[in-house]
């Protein structure tokens, strides 16, 4: 079939073009390491979702963010109807068998739907035609068999990848790793950190406080059609995510580097409590945001681009370092970081944070601290890292966090006074209203 064909044939069948965006995507996504959030950004290249309207993009990114969540499950279910599985000259089509089988086990979509646009899909493509009997074969018998594939599926041995399940089962033991996979599955919370008055802001939105202070709401709506965000009275941010920065506590006054500052968070938290901000990033276009965001909220900040290892300043007060890393405590959020990312990563991002640190050493004032944190679970990635400056530079002491300081929030705070959040900590029998993103942080002093 010709390209012009092809688009013809799209037109007349309301939401192929989604379909075909979302297998494409999920090629992109897991075939070529692109991210989740580049796929989707406006200046995605390249574009998969040029030509949908909103609902469309929204179906898509639905289907792929499911289809990311449960690909293990769905790998192992096409596996079983596939003997032998695809030829070569029509592999790309497992893209569209995964976003068909997504949305028969775990969206709400009638499966003759997904069937009939996945088998549609099949045929636009001449050398894929003759495939679209299997297709459509597959995909029945998935949907067939749908309470016995859901029945046996585990969040832990079918949608961990295996080197990542070795790794937490080795950290943190096999009941832990199995509760972080099974959180894992789960949509994320919606966090809200307020400038003040959470218990007012609960109520205005029909949220609930947690211990630590951020606002947890249930709802779907648009987020900036909620009260309070146009004026500019709180900031999305998920609740472990806005620990690091209340561990700094800084005086009115007080001058606060943030390094990696964007989109901005954590950079907001200390200025709204009166510090001057520096916010340092090596992306000009993601401190565009962060300006767009401290705008609305009315904030100030000091806007640096520049590589933190190169970085010329005056000593600080306060640093927080939101380091870059593997980001495996995020992925109940960005589901894709569990196909995308690699063991082999751990060692070079390492690497960096190693030398943010040593930066931050030399920034911060005798009698100042320095907060490091990361969104990642991997030890290399926060207790070790800390543990290694701390052996390489005896000017630096730990400074232990006290459970109170984070919402007594049981079990973590580690024997060594540091913070660990786990995806499964902060439990609630509502699933949109349980767990934390897992974050590591430690607070330093230097030696006056």
């Amino acid at each position: 079939m010709s390209a012009e064909a092809s688009r013809i044939e799209a037109e007349r069948h309301p939401g192929l073009p989604a379909r075909l965006a979302a297998a494409a995507i999920l090629n992109d996504i897991v075939g070529k390491a692109h991210s989740l959030e580049d796929c989707f950004s406006p200046g995605a290249i390249p574009s998969r979702l040029q030509g949908l309207d909103p609902r469309d993009v929204a179906l898509t990114r639905s289907i792929v963010t499911a289809a990311l969540r449960r690909l293990g499950t769905i790998r192992k279910t096409l596996g079983e109807f596939l003997d032998k599985g695809l030829p070569r000259p029509v592999a790309h089509l497992e893209w569209t068998l995964i976003a068909a089988a997504a949305q028969i086990l775990f969206l709400d979509v009638p499966d003759h739907a997904a069937v009939d646009l996945a088998v549609r899909a099949t045929r636009l493509e001449n050398k894929s035609a003759p495939f679209a009997g299997v297709i459509n074969a597959v995909l029945r018998n998935i949907a067939r068999g749908r309470d016995k594939i859901l029945e046996d599926s585990d969040p832990f041995d079918h949608d961990t990848p295996p080197w990542l399940a070795a790794r937490w089962r080795k950290t943190y033991g096999e009941d832990l790793a199995r509760k972080i996979a099974r959180a894992n599955r789960d949509e994320p919370t919606l966090d809200l950190t307020v400038k003040s008055d959470p218990a007012l802001w609960a109520e205005r939105l029909g949220g609930l406080v947690l211990p630590t202070g951020s606002v947890r709401l249930l709802t779907h709506a648009p987020i900036a059609e909620l009260p309070g965000f146009a004026e500019g009275e709180w900031w999305v941010q998920d609740a472990a995510a806005a620990l690091p920065a209340r561990l700094i506590a800084p005086a009115p006054g007080a001058r606060v580097a943030d390094f990696c500052a964007a989109p901005g968070g954590k950079a907001a938290q200390l200025a709204a409590a009166g510090a001057k901000v520096t916010a340092i990033d090596r992306s000009a276009e993601r401190l565009k945001r962060l300006a767009a965001n401290f705008s609305r909220l009315d904030l100030h900040a000091d806007v640096v681009v520049a590589d933190i290892v190169g970085l010329k300043a005056q000593p600080f007060d306060a640093i927080l370092i939101d380091a870059p890393c593997l980001a495996t405590g995020t992925i109940r959020r960005h589901p894709d970081i569990a196909w995308i990312k690699k063991p082999t990563d751990i060692a070079s991002l390492a690497q960096v944070q190693a030398r943010m640190l040593d930066k931050a050493v030399e920034l911060v004032r005798p009698g100042g601290v320095i907060v490091y944190c990361t969104c990642s679970l991997e030890p290399e990635e926060g207790e070790l890292q800390i543990a290694a400056l701390l052996r390489r530079n005896p000017d630096m002491l730990r400074s232990k966090i006290s459970p109170h300081e984070v919402g007594d929030v049981e079990g973590v705070i580690n024997n060594e006074g540091e913070l660990r959040t786990l995806p499964c900590h902060l439990p609630a029998d509502d699933p949109r209203l349980s767990g934390l993103d897992g974050f590591f942080a430690a607070r330093l002093i230097r030696r006056s």
